[in-house]
């Protein structure tokens, strides 16, 4: 593991990861298209040394493959972080002295994992205040041409719960309004905006950009509300997050931030943010946001700005919504268990569609799992579902459309109800709700009033074995693309790519 951003940089220079830019290249617009077509070609990390206009370098795609997010969070396998994070969904009260001292040692790292403060902090050895603030020390981009002016687009944004004292960390794009002012994108359903909502006056906010990768993305993560950010970061990490008192909020930071923005919001002060080239592919609309009103800018000595575009799929936050997929699956099965598997695809901006595979056991079992996503969390403002038998593999979208195909009657097998959309989906006639499609795609039986089923075509095991064993005589291994293998497709799941 990492301890923060400079950590990180040197992991990802030593395993060739990550490229040097020393030409000088403009943050407004250049900046994103070497990005474009860096993430497209599955490229490295770039450091940006010589940011126009700028004396900070601007690290970016610093997650923009899957060998990058293994790397983040020390793995072979994102599959393997959800195991980790299941450890603590499966806690039951222990039966023996093994599953006890199992738990005890659960329960232990967990209370290790919460975050630990210090007295000082990487991040305040520069600190500046009254008119020495300004925004623009930052190399903050214009990721594109309609974007109404630089946006903030890595930023974990710190506020507490005015009912409870809670804090939450979220990651909400800022527009920079001014040298002292960004908008803060604050969308409905964001326990951010919540906080806000219940704040009467003033509200302190203090916004970290640069954190050691796990912490950065604990930020974007959909936790429920009563579960700190950065004690999740912590258990991810092995160890606790250190946070520093800010200088001018009340507030705690992570004292390994490379920068950290101080202020407050207060109620009512809006100003039009946007529109703004998102993730969806489209430009999200101007609306009136809260305006965060800076008091302090604290950094390192040498401090690096991080960045990332997001805008037609797939960009380098696919990776991070891939992530999501993978380390929450044990908690959407904790709530439906049923469920064997699920894949959000990048192409689908994560919200617009879902394929779930499922243990089916009765007849309209495919339509109780399309509902049940439908209230669960973030999940619920998914758009459509594809519901598929457990032996398909969601992540084959070829494998998923042959079913879509060949079991869907439209008539009988097709949704259509309406709930909540995402903010930032432009389709549905009003804003935030809309039309919401489900497919059900399992095979039916008799008491789902279909004809008999037919058999699926599939060769015998024993001369598949017959053929594994004998695949070298045929010699037509020598002339197949490298990816077969040699190994006979679509006869056995294939490994998830």
């Amino acid at each position: 593991m990492v301890n923060d951003l400079r950590e990180w940089i040197a992991l990802l220079e030593r395993e060739g990861e990550l490229v040097r830019v020393a030409a000088e290249v403009d943050p407004r617009l250049e900046v994103t298209e070497i990005v474009d077509r860096t993430v497209r070609s599955g490229g490295p990390a770039l450091l940006f040394e010589r940011p126009k206009g700028s004396a900070l370098p601007l690290l970016i795609n610093q997650f923009g493959t899957e060998r990058r997010m293994c790397l983040a969070f020390g793995v072979e396998s994102l599959d393997d972080v959800a195991a980790k994070l299941s450890e603590i969904l499966e806690l039951q009260p222990p039966e023996g002295l093994a599953a006890k001292v199992r738990g005890l040692k659960t329960l232990k790292s967990i209370a290790d994992s919460r975050p630990k403060s210090v007295r000082r902090g990487a991040c305040q050895e520069i600190v500046l205040q009254g008119d020495e603030v300004d925004l623009g020390r930052l190399p903050v981009q214009t990721c594109w041409p309609g974007d109404a002016g630089p946006f903030i687009t890595l930023p974990a944004v710190i506020t507490r719960d005015p009912r409870t004292g809670q804090r939450n960390v979220g990651m909400y794009r800022m527009q920079v309004l001014g040298p002292r002012s960004t908008a803060m994108h604050w969308q409905i359903h964001k326990d951010g905006r919540a906080d806000y909502l219940f704040t009467e006056g003033r509200m302190e906010v203090a916004v970290a950009l640069g954190l050691d990768p796990i912490t950065a993305y604990s930020a974007s993560a959909p936790l429920p509300k009563h579960i700190d950010e950065l004690m999740v970061a912590g258990f991810l990490r092995g160890e606790p997050v250190e946070l520093v008192q800010g200088v001018s909020v009340d507030l705690e930071v992570p004292a390994g931030a490379e920068i950290v923005l101080e202020g407050y919001i207060d109620k009512g002060d809006l100003a039009t943010e946007g529109p703004f080239g998102d993730h969806t592919g489209y430009y999200t609309p101007a609306e009136q946001f809260p305006v965060f009103n800076v008091t302090a800018i604290t950094m390192r000595r040498g401090a690096i700005y991080p960045s990332i575009v997001v805008g037609k799929p797939p960009q380098e936050d696919a990776w991070l919504g891939k992530a999501t997929e993978r380390i929450f699956l044990p908690a959407v099965k904790m709530t439906v268990p049923e469920i064997v598997d699920y894949d959000l695809p990048v192409a689908g901006a994560f919200h617009n569609l879902v394929i779930v595979s499922i243990k089916k056991a009765f007849p309209g079992h495919a339509r109780k799992v399309m509902h049940a996503i439908w209230g669960l969390g973030m999940l619920s403002l998914t758009k459509g579902i594809v519901v598929v038998d457990e032996h398909v593999d969601v992540h084959d979208y070829s494998q998923v459309m042959f079913y879509v195909g060949a079991n869907v009657d439209p008539k009988r097998d097709v949704v259509i109800t309406e709930g909540p959309l995402d903010h930032l989906d432009h389709a549905p006639t009003l804003q935030f709700i809309g039309g919401k499609l489900g497919i059900d795609a399992t095979a039916k039986g008799p008491l789902e009033g279909t004809r008999e089923w037919p058999p699926e075509i599939q060769m015998s095991g024993e001369v598949q074995d017959l053929v594994d064993r004998r695949w070298d005589e045929y010699g037509i291994g020598r002339v197949l693309p490298a990816s077969t293998g040699g190994i006979r497709q679509g006869s056995r799941r294939q490994p998830r790519r």
